[in-house]
C-alpha cells in the first residue's frame, strides 16, 4: 500500500488531490470506508433525532393540567362553571391544543425521518386516533 504524504491541516480541495493519487483498488477500498463513516455518522444523528422526537411524542399532557381541565368540563356539563372558571377552561384548552399540536408535528417528522406515513406509524407505535378524529 503507498503511503501518501500530507500536510497536517489539510482542505477539502486539497485532500480530494490526495485521494486522486491512489491506485484504484485502493481507492475503493478508501471510498467504501468513506460510505460507512458516513452512514455511521447519519445513524447517530437520526437516532438521536428519533430519540429526541420519541419523548415529545409521549411526553404527554402533565397530569394537574389534565386534571384541571377535566374538573372544569364537569362544572361545564353541570352548568355550575363561573366566569372565571370559563376563562380559565379556554385558557387550558388552548394549552391541551398547543400540545397536541406539537405532538402531532413530532409525529409528522417522526413519519417522514423513517419514510412511512403518519398513520403507518401512529400503528406501529400503538398510538390511537382520538373518537372525534
Amino acid at each position: 500500500m503507498p503511503v501518501i504524504q500530507l500536510e497536517a491541516q489539510l482542505s477539502s480541495a486539497q485532500l480530494l488531490q490526495a485521494v486522486e493519487q491512489m491506485p484504484s483498488e485502493e481507492w475503493e477500498g478508501f471510498v467504501k470506508r468513506i460510505l460507512l463513516l458516513h452512514a455511521q455518522r447519519s445513524a447517530t444523528h437520526l437516532k438521536h433525532t428519533e430519540s429526541e422526537l420519541l419523548l415529545q411524542i409521549n411526553r404527554g399532557i402533565p397530569p394537574e393540567l389534565r386534571e384541571r381541565y377535566e374538573a372544569l368540563l364537569a362544572k361545564r356539563r353541570a352548568e355550575t362553571l363561573n366566569s372565571e372558571e370559563y376563562a380559565e377552561l379556554l385558557r387550558l384548552t388552548g394549552q391541551i391544543e398547543q400540545l397536541d399540536a406539537m405532538r402531532l408535528t413530532a409525529l409528522a417528522e417522526l413519519a417522514r425521518l423513517r419514510q412511512t406515513s403518519l398513520a403507518e406509524l401512529m400503528q406501529t407505535l400503538g398510538i390511537q386516533p382520538p373518537d372525534y378524529a
